[in-house]
């Protein structure tokens, strides 16, 4: 999970994996996306492939990419308890504001 959380940490590769959300793309359609030269482009790509996020496959000259979803599946998993943990205060927040609001009629 180190590494996914690593390639995460990168704007232009969470830029890569919204594009791929949609649709499978091929690495200059990726390139022309992000404000970086290519010789970045492959080295982010390199981060996500390693990290287990994206699948590459050869299609005559072109490398197409598609998102691979399982690795952030398990950082959803590793983030449910604190989610659970703002999603309980949040609701104390809620309750605490109605009770607020109830006093003041």
């Amino acid at each position: 999970m180190d590494a996914v959380l690593h390639a995460l940490a990168d704007e232009s590769r969470r830029t890569v994996l919204e594009i791929l959300r949609d649709h499978p793309t091929i690495a200059g359609e990726l390139a022309e996306a992000l404000p970086i030269a290519r010789p970045g482009v492959s080295r982010h790509l390199r981060v996500l492939r390693e990290a287990g996020l994206v699948d590459v496959r050869q299609d005559a000259q072109r490398r197409i990419y598609t998102l691979r979803p399982q690795p952030l599946v398990e950082v959803d998993e590793w983030l449910g308890p604190y989610r659970r943990l703002w999603e309980n205060r949040l609701d104390a927040l809620h309750a605490e504001i109605a009770r607020g609001k109830k006093a003041r009629r």
